[in-house]
């Protein structure tokens, strides 16, 4: 079992910086790749960055060259560092981790992931 817990969302305004962290404990020995989910009311949960085992990072096309995904492995970390905020990345951000193999085409797919944070909130206003 992996217990996840994320912290660092927030209020700011557009063009704004915000820095969300996500600790885990328990068997995170045996996990593949991480990811940064974020879902907005009414709509479905959408893959933000992952990053697999070997350190190959993938984003979607909303936030490339915006957000950084990075994991600290001696503290059980993972760190998603947001940039130049939109009000449209106004969403609950959900960190997540798989303990089964990922593949490259599957790494922002919600089906991927068998372990879930509880959600913080990041509201990005115009």
């Amino acid at each position: 079992q992996v217990q996840l817990v994320e912290s660092g969302g927030g209020s700011v305004q557009a063009g704004g910086s915000l820095r969300l962290s996500c600790e885990a404990s328990g068997s995170t020995y045996n996990t593949y790749c991480w990811a940064w989910f974020r879902q907005a009311p009414g709509k479905e949960r959408e893959g933000v960055a992952a990053i697999a085992s070997g350190g190959s990072t993938k984003y979607t096309d909303s936030v490339k060259g915006r957000f950084t995904i990075s994991q600290d492995k001696a503290k059980n970390t993972l760190i998603l560092q947001m940039n130049s905020l939109k009000p449209e990345d106004t969403a609950m951000y959900y960190c997540a981790v798989s303990a089964y193999g990922c593949a490259w085409w599957s790494l922002l797919r919600p089906t991927q992931y068998n372990y879930w944070g509880q959600g913080t909130q990041v509201t990005v206003s115009s």
